[in-house]
């Protein structure tokens, strides 16, 4: 595969493996480059080590030099709450069309029927976007939606509360208002490890307040939706996620996608895009 350029895209961080499968070394790609991970922990590429950061269950590398540390997750730091790493899962799409995906409630009552969402509850209500400056994220506030099943314990229908945040291009996570908490927030993450512009793979991590479904419950609740989506992601033409200028129209429920769109083209990145790197 061609070595990308794009300093974006390598001035970063990007989980390659979980820390609980690091037993040998095993040959993986990042960003088009053939790296080996493995025990050590350690991470080598042409030869030479890489950076690597053990964080949220994972091991991290990157094939730049990063401007900054791997975000924060506060409720990672909450030992009361229930860590629950999902497992890797291949898909043949850009990365940052996963992200886009992620953030799509529109798509909750037809890819999710009955359980994050339902007919005739297809309405997205207004919620409010923004690129926060200070931190460099994108943020989707004030997001209601009707869920059919809130969680693997609570299968009666009612509103969800939820909170996107985007806090790194390959990175996305979900806050949900945890029901009759008070406003406890469950956090979801999905880190993404992209192979290849058009291949990656990628992991959801939870850390939930849930303290009654049994740990399979969990994770087949997670499974099930990751794997809904993956059908759709897939299917999704063209593979790369397009930057330009009216190459896909959106509608008022795609805000959070154009603000995700905003903020990529303003970085310059542009592998998994099907902007040329040239532009960048």
């Amino acid at each position: 595969m061609t070595r990308t350029t794009d300093r974006v895209a390598l001035d970063d961080w990007y989980a390659v493996a979980s820390m609980g499968d690091l037993h040998r070394a095993e040959e993986t790609r990042l960003l088009g480059q053939q790296i080996t991970v493995g025990p050590g922990p350690q991470v080598i590429c042409d030869g030479a080590a890489l950076p690597v950061r053990e964080k949220y269950g994972c091991l991290w590398t990157t094939l730049g030099q990063p401007a900054k540390e791997i975000f924060e997750i506060e409720e990672a730091n909450d030992p009361t709450r229930r860590f629950v790493p999902c497992g890797w899962v291949k898909m043949r799409a850009s990365g940052l069309r996963v992200v886009e995906n992620f953030l799509d409630m529109a798509h909750f009552p037809f890819v999710h029927a009955d359980i994050l969402g339902s007919e005739p509850h297809t309405e997205v209500l207004h919620y409010t976007t923004e690129i926060r400056r200070d931190v460099d994220e994108v943020w989707a506030t004030n997001c209601k939606f009707f869920q059919p099943q809130m969680t693997a314990s609570r299968p009666e229908g009612e509103f969800a509360q939820l909170i996107y945040r985007v806090p790194a291009p390959f990175v996305v996570m979900l806050y949900r208002v945890v029901p009759d908490s008070g406003g406890v927030l469950d956090a979801i993450a999905l880190f993404i490890q992209p192979l290849e512009e058009g291949l990656c793979r990628a992991q959801p991590v939870m850390y939930l307040t849930d303290q009654t479904a049994s740990h399979t419950e969990l994770l087949r609740f997670e499974q099930v939706i990751f794997l809904q989506d993956r059908i759709i992601v897939e299917n999704q033409r063209p593979l790369l996620l397009p930057l330009e200028p009216r190459a896909e129209i959106p509608t008022r429920a795609d805000g959070s996608s154009v603000a995700y769109r905003r903020w990529l083209k303003e970085k310059g990145l542009t592998y998994g895009t099907t902007l040329p790197e040239a532009a960048a």
